[in-house]
């Protein structure tokens, strides 16, 4: 048996999760190895591994990790959770094209299970990366949250509050301490009050250490100016969600902002986020449609980012 049994490193490769996710499962809900070589090292048996993949079967289905995990354990299907949402609120529109987390996912939010839905977070953010589970987790429950609730009205308010809050949660729990240097300010527009998406990237900039400034919800124009002057950052990302708040003034004004001696002053890269912009020109301006994308343009080096100042440029050409 000993010598079939497999390290975290190996068994993490088999099934296509990372090692922090077999040890979180080890420490959190009792999913580990029987035997540990010398006493510390995790070896894992077929046995092991058996229950093991019956958890990531589970959690993939959208089963609460600990509910999988008592199954998994005792080697038995877990229960359906009674569907209280049919009765009091219905089911979210999530359509046929989605991962099997997001049905779990939103029964739980329909369901006003917080406690499930953070472990159910947890578990995709541990599974998939930040990114891969901000874009295929938690937008489409969240989009199918706000159809259902432009639908059926305010009874999917608390639904709708409740997931944000917890997605929200999640997205700090797992964004690490900033890292040094100014490089990326991260700003709603004035009047807008939706952070999630931008919190989401604030987090997947810090898993690379690109250094950012949130400055969250409702920024006013004449602080983000302030903030921008003060910092010199090398990019400004301003998130719009509704076009009544996406100001293209505003977005010009930062762009042109310069700092640095004569003959070598910068601007910021300004990028236009969110779907509040879709009605106005570029501009000049970079208008990522996705995460991945943002996440594509904001890491490359500050030199890259940061560009010649109009009088910067015409000073270099008179010379």
């Amino acid at each position: 048996m000993a010598a079939t049994a497999l390290t975290t490193g190996a068994l993490a490769r088999r099934l296509g999760v990372s090692p922090t996710t077999l040890r979180s499962w080890d420490r959190r809900y009792g999913i580990g190895p029987a035997v540990r070589a010398d006493g510390h090292h995790r070896r894992w048996t077929p046995r092991d591994v058996a229950m093991v993949e019956a958890m990531c079967r589970l959690t993939a289905a959208g089963v609460p990790p600990a509910e999988a995990a008592r199954a998994a354990r005792s080697g038995e299907a877990p229960e359906e959770p009674p569907d209280r949402s049919s009765r009091a609120a219905g089911t979210l529109p999530l359509g046929g094209d989605v991962r099997r987390e997001c049905r779990g996912l939103a029964r739980a939010a329909v369901r006003l299970d917080a406690p499930a839905v953070q472990e159910l977070l947890t578990a995709a953010v541990e599974r998939h990366g930040l990114t891969l589970a901000w874009q295929e987790v938690m937008v489409p429950v969240l989009h199918a949250v706000g159809r259902k609730w432009a639908a059926s009205g305010d009874r999917y308010v608390a639904v709708e509050h409740l997931l944000s809050w917890q997605i929200s949660t999640t997205l700090r729990r797992f964004t690490p301490p900033p890292a040094s240097g100014d490089g990326v300010v991260l700003a709603c527009v004035p009047g807008e009050q939706h952070t999630l998406a931008l919190e989401a990237l604030n987090a997947a900039l810090g898993e690379l250490r690109v250094p950012t400034r949130m400055f969250g919800a409702d920024v006013p124009a004449e602080a983000l100016a302030g903030a921008v002057r003060r910092l010199g950052p090398a990019a400004v990302v301003l998130w719009a969600q509704a076009r009544s708040t996406a100001s293209l003034p505003l977005a010009r004004h930062v762009a042109g902002m310069e700092w640095g001696v004569t003959g070598a002053r910068r601007s910021p890269l300004v990028l236009l986020a969110g779907p509040g912009w879709s009605a106005f020109p570029p501009d000049g301006m970079p208008r990522p449609p996705g995460l991945p994308q943002a996440l594509h343009l904001l890491a490359q080096p500050r030199d890259r980012l940061n560009r010649a100042s109009p009088s910067a440029r015409s000073t270099t050409g008179s010379g």
